[in-house]
């Protein structure tokens, strides 16, 4: 039983923080990068589809993004998505690829960029941490019904309380690592 909270505790820690590596994944830095662009949604053939179904991504510079549609009939779509979508960024359209020029950011942006790091590194320390007292609770009421010993349950709250540390320890790296990246020019 103890063995099945510790294993169900771990597996929600680390989604949630395959779930803030996510979202560090798609912030902006002053890098171009195909993530930036690949989740974008795009009107066409009658749905909504992603544009890294539709077009080939790459990277000729570091700064410059290009977007090259399989069907240049839905040019003109992808360019309106990608306006709409919430990157900032300006495509410039030749009639064959799409160009994003990815602005460098500035130090008022990049300061802002690190204070949304630090923001999402601590709600997901809270929902670690409401993680393990859920935990805890469900250990306490194993051993209120005198299914396991005190000594087991300190042991287990012990265990709980190493794997939250670890998790908690992976976030502060990630937030660190993001917060560094996003803070160069």
């Amino acid at each position: 039983m103890i063995k099945e909270i510790h294993k169900e505790t771990k597996e929600k820690m680390k989604d949630s923080v395959q779930a803030l590596a996510g979202r560090y994944s798609k912030m902006r830095g002053g890098r171009a990068r195909a993530d930036l662009v690949s989740e974008v949604k795009v009107e066409c053939y009658g749905s909504s589809m992603s544009l890294e179904q539709l077009a080939s991504i790459s990277i000729p510079e570091p700064r410059l993004l290009v977007i090259e549609p399989w069907d240049k009939s839905i040019l003109k779509n992808v360019e309106k998505a990608i306006l709409t979508s919430d990157l900032g960024i300006n495509p410039s359209n030749d009639g064959n690829v799409i160009r994003l020029a990815v602005p460098p950011l500035t130090e008022e942006r990049r300061e802002g960029l690190a204070k949304i790091t630090r923001e999402w590194a601590e709600e997901v320390r809270v929902s670690i941490r409401n993680l393990r007292r859920v935990a805890r609770a469900k250990i306490e009421d194993l051993e209120k019904r005198k299914e396991i010993s005190e000594d087991e349950k300190k042991r287990a709250e012990k265990d709980i309380q190493n794997l939250t540390d670890d998790f908690v320890n992976q976030i502060d790296e990630m937030q660190e690592t993001k917060a560094k990246q996003v803070s160069q020019i």
